[in-house]
């Protein structure tokens, strides 16, 4: 009986597993309207940050993010710091995130992300990336873009960086072509991530303790 109280009170006194943490990441594409949609699907299953270039704002709506979501931008990035021993933004993001996700990756910032480029707060996050997390990206850009023999080489160097490619989808474009090139569904991108993440062992609620 006694040993029975004490095995119920060390089940008691044990912390639930934490919610996964994702960052979430738009760079300058159409489909960055569709970012809040994004958001929203992730933040039924995990706890989401939000990491934005200039030139996806074009598109977004900071609005439509959930409110729970902090939204970050490169000025973020540069207000956060003023002294030696100042936290440093884009570390402290890829120290918090369990996992991280590119939706849109736009054919700017594939390029840049292949070439080792580390001009805004995305691509620093990306350059002091611990590769022993997942990271997914979700392109998106025109057919003939997506077709270019620049983006298979971009592609290929993401791949030896074990990055894991959502692929774009066949449709009618924002600029009026037809073909592949479009972002694949906020909904499709998300069940990707989750069933990735639980497939490795993690519990539905579940992430690190730390």
């Amino acid at each position: 009986m006694e040993n029975g109280k004490r095995d119920r009170d060390d089940m008691e006194v044990q912390p639930s597993p934490r919610k996964p943490r994702v960052l979430l990441a738009a760079s300058g594409s159409v489909a960055a309207i569709k970012f809040g949609n994004l958001c929203h699907c992730f933040t039924e299953w995990a706890e989401v940050r939000a990491v934005v270039s200039k030139s996806s704002l074009h598109f977004l709506d900071k609005l439509s993010l959930p409110p729970e979501v902090t939204l970050y931008t490169d000025e973020e990035e540069w207000s956060s710091w003023n002294k030696i021993g100042d936290p440093v933004l884009h570390i402290e993001l890829r120290r918090w995130a369990d996992v991280m996700v590119i939706a849109p990756l736009s054919a700017n910032t594939l390029a840049k992300i292949a070439g080792g480029m580390c001009d805004n707060l995305l691509t620093c996050i990306i350059r002091a990336w611990d590769y022993s997390k997942p990271l997914f990206v979700a392109p998106a850009m025109n057919t003939l873009m997506w077709n270019n023999p620049f983006t298979e080489r971009h592609l290929l160097s993401l791949d030896e960086l074990g990055i894991t490619l959502i692929p774009p989808i066949k449709k009618r474009l924002a600029c009026g072509d037809y073909g592949n090139g479009a972002m694949a569904e906020p909904s499709l991108i998300y069940s990707t991530v989750r069933l990735f993440w639980e497939s490795q062992g993690h519990q539905q609620s579940g992430g690190g303790t730390s």
